[in-house]
C-alpha cells in the first residue's frame, strides 16, 4: 500500500513540475513577443529622413539621366539663357540657341545640374548669391534642387546655399539669391520644350513596315520554280 502511495505522490509531483515548466515557458514567450512589439512601436523606420539624407549626396553609382528643355521665367516672360561671356539672364526667346538647356540628374532625388547646350557652361551660384557660368559644374554651388510648387511652377534652390533660389527680375536680370524666396514670382519657372523639338524626333508609335519573309526552297518548290522559269520544258 505504501508503495502505491509513494508512486502516486511521485507522479503528482512530476505533473506539477511539468505544469510549472509549461507556465514558465509560456511567460517567457509572451515576454519576448511584448518586447519585440515595444521595440517596433518605439523606433519605426524613418524612410523620409533616409530619402532626405540620400538626396543630399551625389550619386556616383547610378546612370545619369539628361533632359533638354527651356526654363520659362514667370516674371520676364522669356527663357533662361547661358551666354558665351558666362552671363546668365532670362531674356531668351522661344527656340533661341542659348536658351536650350541640358539638365543632368545628380541624385535619385530632384537635384540637377543645368548646362547651356550652346556654350557648355553650367549655371552656378557664388557666395554673393550671383549666378555665374562655369565650365566644370561638379561643385555643390552648381547643383539645384527642383521644387514643384502648388501653382505647378518650379523653384530652383541651390544645394550649397540652402534657402537661396535662382531668380530674375522683370527685365530678365538675375536677382540676388539672398533676397529671393520660394513663394516669390521671381523664383518661379516653367519647363518647356524648345520650339520645333518634337518635329526633329521620330514619333514613338510610328509603325515600321514589316519585311516580307523569304521561305526556304524545298526540293518540291525548287523543282516547280525551275519548271516555271524553263517554260515547262
Amino acid at each position: 500500500m505504501k508503495q502505491y502511495l509513494n508512486y502516486y505522490k511521485m507522479r503528482l509531483r512530476a505533473s506539477r513540475l511539468g505544469y510549472l515548466f509549461l507556465q514558465f515557458t509560456a511567460l517567457c514567450f509572451y515576454a519576448q513577443v511584448f518586447a519585440v512589439r515595444q521595440n517596433s512601436a518605439q523606433s519605426p523606420p524613418n524612410f523620409k529622413q533616409h530619402v532626405t539624407e540620400q538626396s543630399r549626396l551625389s550619386d556616383r553609382m547610378s546612370r545619369r539621366l539628361t533632359r533638354t528643355y527651356q526654363l520659362y521665367s514667370r516674371t520676364s516672360g522669356k527663357h533662361v539663357q547661358v551666354l558665351a561671356n558666362k552671363r546668365i539672364n532670362a531674356n531668351g526667346d522661344d527656340g533661341a540657341v542659348h536658351a536650350k538647356l541640358e539638365v543632368e540628374t545628380d541624385t535619385f532625388g530632384s537635384r540637377v545640374r543645368i548646362k547651356g547646350v550652346k556654350t557648355g557652361y553650367y549655371i552656378c551660384m557664388n557666395k554673393r548669391g550671383k549666378l555665374i557660368g562655369k565650365r566644370k559644374g561638379r561643385g555643390k554651388d552648381c547643383i539645384f534642387t527642383e521644387i514643384v510648387l502648388e501653382n505647378n511652377y518650379t523653384a530652383l534652390q541651390n544645394a550649397k546655399y540652402e534657402g537661396w533660389f535662382m531668380a530674375f527680375t522683370r527685365k530678365g536680370r538675375p536677382r540676388k539669391a539672398s533676397k529671393s524666396k520660394q513663394h516669390q514670382r521671381e523664383a518661379h519657372f516653367m519647363k518647356r520644350l524648345p520650339r520645333g523639338h518634337l518635329l526633329s524626333e521620330r514619333r514613338p508609335f510610328d509603325a515600321l513596315p514589316l519585311p516580307v519573309p523569304v521561305q526556304p526552297f524545298s526540293k518540291r518548290t525548287k523543282h516547280s520554280h525551275h519548271h516555271q522559269h524553263s517554260g515547262g520544258r
